[in-house]
């Protein structure tokens, strides 16, 4: 089980709760001190991976062949939110009409394109276990129902001109994996973990990265029968 941005938050969560279900656990950052500290805690494997460097992912594409020779789970759990490490309710920088585009480029190249290049890469490795899955990291800022909803337009948050697009465009491009990939046994889902305290938010949140990190274990642990090319909380299905 690959998981990226590994060395803190929800992905750190997600791959503790992996090891202690004791599945061989791939911890991939791009900071190798913080990634290899990490594994060690966890009793996983580092792997070096920067999402957004094209040589950086083929190199751990390439490790992870050599290394274990194939990949059960990718879990794309590295992202930012464009804005300082503030929390959201401070991130004016999000604005519509003011947004800056260069910001908005830059979370779509790690939120979006960062996750295309990293899934793709490790298709081939996903296509040698016996039950591949996919899991994605969103957000319920992705829900266009809940966002466009009377009582989240009215909410003293300022709007998303960046983070929330880019999740919802992940949503979209997961359901696309789902259907081109369902015919090969994959099953390939997007996960809101909720707003959990993590270095995204300044640790605002109000659940902590192991609850938020659950519906991800669960997804990425589905029998195989189970769902795919859906959006997920640890309560159910989510609106779209």
């Amino acid at each position: 089980m690959l998981v990226t941005g590994a060395n803190k938050g929800l992905g750190r969560a997600a791959a503790e709760r992996f090891a202690a279900l004791g599945c061989t656990v791939l911890v991939a950052a791009r900071d190798p001190r913080k990634g290899e500290e990490a594994a060690a805690a966890l009793g996983a494997h580092f792997v070096a991976l920067d999402v957004n460097d094209p040589g950086s992912i083929r190199a751990a594409a390439t490790d992870v062949d050599k290394r274990f020779g194939r990949l059960d789970v990718l879990v794309n759990n590295a992202g930012i939110s464009g804005s300082a490490q503030v929390p959201p309710q401070e991130a004016y920088d999000q604005i519509p009409s003011t947004v800056e585009l260069d910001m908005v480029r830059s979370v779509f190249e790690t939120n979006v394109f960062a996750v295309i290049a990293v899934t793709n890469a490790m298709l081939p490795l996903l296509r040698r276990s016996p039950a591949p899955r996919i899991v994605n990291l969103s957000s319920h800022a992705a829900s266009m129902t809940i966002t466009s909803a009377p009582e989240w337009r009215t909410a003293p948050l300022p709007q998303s001109a960046a983070y929330a697009p880019s999740k919802a465009a992940l949503n979209a491009l997961t359901v696309q994996y789902a259907n081109e990939l369902a015919k090969d046994g994959f099953l390939v889902n997007a996960a809101a973990p909720g707003f959990c305290a993590t270095d995204i938010n300044a640790n605002t949140g109000t659940r902590t990265a192991a609850q938020g990190a659950e519906v991800v274990v669960h997804l990425a642990t589905l029998a195989d029968d189970g769902p795919t090319g859906g959006f997920f909380s640890d309560e159910g299905p989510m609106p779209w």
